[in-house]
């Protein structure tokens, strides 16, 4: 595991050190997932199979919110 700390700038960007970088072989481009959960983020090299992935999480989690009896009310409207 490798550790460093970073600073935020006044815009809220964050540099991700060389050697971080280079061990994952990330370059101009990449796509990065950045995932928070109470005071922790954790940011992952996306692949491009994770994005399949994503999609059809994101697709349970739309059709969870928007299939129930409440927001059909808006269908007569």
């Amino acid at each position: 595991m490798e550790t460093k700390i970073i600073k935020v700038t006044d815009k809220g960007q964050i540099s991700l050190p060389v050697g971080i970088r280079d061990s994952l072989k990330i370059k101009q481009g990449d796509e990065l997932l950045i995932t928070k959960n109470n005071d922790t983020i954790i940011i992952k090299k996306l692949k491009k199979e994770d994005f399949s992935y994503l999609l059809k999480h994101s697709e349970k989690v739309a059709n969870r919110l928007w299939d129930n009896k409440e927001d059909e009310v808006w269908d007569y409207v």
